[in-house]
């Protein structure tokens, strides 16, 4: 069994990992790690996710958890990222990353610590979004110029960042499946009522009530459109992804990762 330290655990991507995992399978959470601000310090883990006792106590102790572990799931906070890489380093533990939102100076971090541990970032542990990246790649690819790209995401009214991570990386690899970078086409406002140029990737945000997320990539051209859609119903569903992948990282070497290596290597794209 595969024991698992999860840093996040009373947020909403936390207890849902609590949850599948308390079903059986591979991994065993061994540790449940928050904030040193939390007010749910010393909880147990599995109550508060609405499952049995799990005689985990919530606690922010991540060096002393690691002790004990094969592997680290942080769906935590993005100012806590830089701690959190530091202690998984130290302690020669892989890590999956699933928080969002970071800024572009994190970069570097990344590269730094998957020259010493397995390392996994992704902003969406879902299996059938980890094919929509590569299926945007290969359209953004295949299409003429001519077809305007769009990327339209939405999610409950409490998701902190916008756009999110996946509309983001949806973006990323349109861009890429066309040999450009984002960051040069990217536009998130249209405020000022611009003409759209040519070859730019627009950004629409939807935030409202307990939607799970859905994200879509339009590519509109004179006369018809390709869309791509992936809609979660679910929040387990990001969990399972999640555990499966943390699974799968054990037995890496050191290294950047993401989901894309676990699911479309079988696949040959």
């Amino acid at each position: 069994m595969i024991r698992a330290v999860l840093v996040g655990a009373t947020g909403r991507m936390g207890q849902a990992i609590i949850r599948v995992a308390s079903d059986g399978g591979d991994i065993n959470i061994t540790a449940a790690v928050d904030s040193p601000e939390s007010t749910l310090l010393g909880r147990d883990a599995g109550e508060l996710a609405g499952v049995r006792s799990l005689e985990i106590p919530v606690t922010c102790d991540l060096a002393a958890a690691l002790a004990l572990a094969d592997v680290v799931i942080d769906f935590s906070s993005p100012k806590a990222t830089e701690e959190h890489l530091a202690a998984c380093r130290k302690a020669g533990k892989p890590l999956l990353l699933g928080t969002t939102g970071h800024s572009p100076a994190v970069a570097h971090l990344f590269e730094r610590a998957a020259r010493e541990i397995a390392l996994l970032v992704s902003p969406n542990t879902s299996l059938g979004a980890t094919v929509l990246l590569e299926l945007a790649r290969v359209a953004a690819g295949a299409l003429p110029r001519e077809f305007d790209a769009e990327i339209i995401e939405a999610h409950h009214r409490m998701k902190k960042d916008a756009p999110s991570g996946t509309a983001l990386a949806l973006g990323a690899a349109v861009a890429q499946g066309r040999g450009g970078q984002l960051t040069d086409i990217a536009v998130m406002d249209r405020q000022r009522g611009a003409m759209r140029r040519s070859g730019d990737i627009g950004f629409a945000v939807v935030r409202g009530g307990t939607l799970v997320g859905e994200h879509t990539v339009l590519f509109a051209g004179d006369g018809e459109e390709l869309t791509l859609t992936h809609r979660a119903v679910d929040r387990s569903i990001f969990a399972k992804g999640a555990l499966r992948a943390a699974a799968w990282l054990t037995v890496q070497p050191p290294g950047r990762y993401n989901m894309g290596d676990i699911l479309l290597t079988k696949t040959g794209c």
